[in-house]
C-alpha cells in the first residue's frame, strides 16, 4: 500500500483528517518530528477520533530514519514547485508521498536531495498558493490507489 509522510505537520485537524483517510484506504501515516501539536491534541482527536484505531501511524525523528525504517521506499515530494503533475507518476506499492508543513512547505534541501524527478504537483490556476494539506493528500493518494486498481478496497 502507499505511505503518507507528513514532515513537521503543524495543524492538528489536517493530521486528523489524514488519519481518517488512512483508516479508509489502508495507507499508513508517518509523522516526522517535530510536530506542531501533541498527538493527544483535542482538535486532532476530534478530526480522527473514531478512526485512530483503524490507522497505522508511526512517528520518526527525521526523514532519514523514516526512509531507513521503511526499507528506503521511493519518496515523492508533493510541492507547488513540483516538476510533474501528480497523475503522471507511475505509482507502485510501497511508494511514499511526502508533504511539508502547512505554513512553509518542504525545505529546499529536501527537494534538492530527492531531485526534480521525485517532485510532484497538483495542477492549479495561475497565482494560486496551494490546497489544504488533507485535500491534497486525498487527491494524490486516490490517484495512486486508482492506478494500483484500489487494492484491498471495495
Amino acid at each position: 500500500m502507499l505511505k503518507i509522510v507528513l514532515f513537521e505537520p503543524e495543524i492538528p485537524p489536517n493530521t486528523g483528517n489524514i488519519i481518517r483517510l488512512c483508516a479508509n484506504t489502508g495507507c499508513s501515516l508517518h509523522l516526522i518530528e517535530p510536530l506542531g501539536f501533541d498527538l493527544d491534541d483535542k482538535k486532532l482527536r476530534r478530526a480522527g477520533l473514531d478512526y485512530r484505531e483503524f490507522a497505522q501511524v508511526q512517528l520518526y525523528p527525521s526523514l532519514e530514519s523514516f526512509s531507513q525504517g521503511q526499507g528506503h521506499p521511493r519518496i515523492f515530494a508533493a510541492t507547488t514547485k513540483g516538476e510533474t503533475a501528480y497523475h503522471r507518476i507511475q505509482y507502485q506499492r510501497g511508494d511514499a508521498i511526502l508533504f511539508g508543513p502547512e505554513t512553509r512547505g518542504l525545505p529546499t534541501s529536501i527537494l534538492n536531495y530527492l531531485g526534480p524527478e521525485y517532485t510532484l504537483r497538483i495542477p492549479m490556476r495561475a497565482n494560486s498558493r496551494s490546497l489544504n494539506l488533507s485535500n491534497a493528500a486525498a487527491l494524490i493518494i486516490y490517484e495512486g490507489l486508482r492506478q494500483l486498481d484500489f487494492p484491498e478496497l471495495v
